[in-house]
């Protein structure tokens, strides 16, 4: 569970200032989705610049430079790869045909898999999104076919955001959230990964009152944003998860075909639980005790609420067990 946001300003009518805290509200309220650590990236003379610290967005000073057209932002949940070590925060570092910076919200569970059947170079960055950045050098180009084919090579759940050396911004949508506006009048793009964040972010620097126009970003859409304000779209087939296996007894949670001829121990999830059974274990449990706290009634978004709090998490799993053991008497 981590944070995606930023803007563009193709409109050119809003001061430094208002923009300057505007990237630093956007970072504050996403830090409702991680809070391991913060970073952002922009295009100063032609570079890929990128700031990024181990700590929360709200301890993280965030200073753009005048003339700066685009931000792309994240605030991490580690899930893989210590913080510690700053070059496993977001965003990261990319070249194909042009530089870039990259950030994802999501967990992809086949980098290994890919890195080994990709023959790619080893790196020291242990953070699983970085196969994604790997996958677009290797191709040597950044375009709509570079990004459909590492789309469609990764595997698990995924928003990726992409600033190219020209302002360009990119969306990868897969079955993670995104929350993209467009404020006409002043003619800048905001994105955040949920509406309550765009909204904190807002209310905090006064736009509150601005009626944005809501672009519709669908689950294998492509969309590329242009420094003067232009959209363009592409498509790419996401990952079917219709049907996947999991034993609520005794075997460890995996991906695999339906099996129609013995459904007993067979369920559909939707996809954000499946990212709950991705992330448990960097929380001390394990897939049957997220499958115990659903089939009590919790909803996904309370169990991703009690991953902040690793103490409710373990103490509601006991309780759950608890109760199930007195009912089954």
């Amino acid at each position: 569970m981590c944070a995606l946001y930023g803007w563009l300003d193709c409109g050119k009518k809003l001061p430094h200032k208002l923009l300057n805290k505007l990237t630093q509200a956007l970072a504050n309220a996403a830090e409702e989705r991680g809070t391991d650590a913060a970073g952002i990236s922009y295009i100063k003379n032609g570079h890929v610049i990128i700031y990024k610290r181990p700590k929360p967005a709200h301890k993280v000073k965030f200073n753009i430079p005048y003339g700066t057209k685009a931000v792309m932002g994240h605030t991490r949940l580690a899930t893989q790869g210590d913080k510690e070590n700053n070059y496993n925060n977001h965003p990261f570092y990319g070249k194909a045909d042009k530089a870039f910076a990259f950030a994802h919200n999501g967990v992809l569970y086949n980098d290994t898999a890919l890195r080994k059947s990709n023959n790619l170079p080893a790196t020291k960055i242990e953070t699983d999104s970085y196969i994604a950045v790997q996958l677009i050098e290797r191709q040597k180009k950044l375009d709509f076919d570079s990004l459909r084919n590492m789309a469609e090579d990764v595997m698990g759940n995924f928003v990726f955001t992409i600033l190219d050396e020209n302002n360009t911004l990119y969306f990868i949508k897969g079955n993670n959230p995104l929350y993209l506006i467009y404020l006409e009048r002043l003619g800048l793009y905001v994105y955040a990964s949920t509406k309550s964040i765009m909204d904190k972010a807002m209310k905090s620097v006064g736009l509150q009152s601005e009626k944005p126009t809501i672009i519709k970003v669908c689950e294998g859409d492509i969309i590329s944003i242009s420094s003067d304000g232009k959209i363009y779209s592409s498509r790419f087939t996401p990952e079917d998860y219709s049907f996947f296996s999991t034993s609520t007894k005794k075997s460890r949670y995996k991906y695999e075909w339906y099996d129609w001829e013995d459904d007993s121990e067979y369920c559909e999830y939707t996809s954000e639980e499946e990212l709950l059974f991705d992330m448990c274990n960097c929380y001390g449990v394990d897939e049957e005790d997220i499958i115990l706290l659903l089939d009590y009634g919790y909803t996904a978004m309370e169990i991703e609420e009690m991953f902040m709090d690793t103490y409710l998490l373990h103490s509601s799993i006991q309780e759950v067990k608890h109760n199930s053991f007195y009912n089954d008497i």
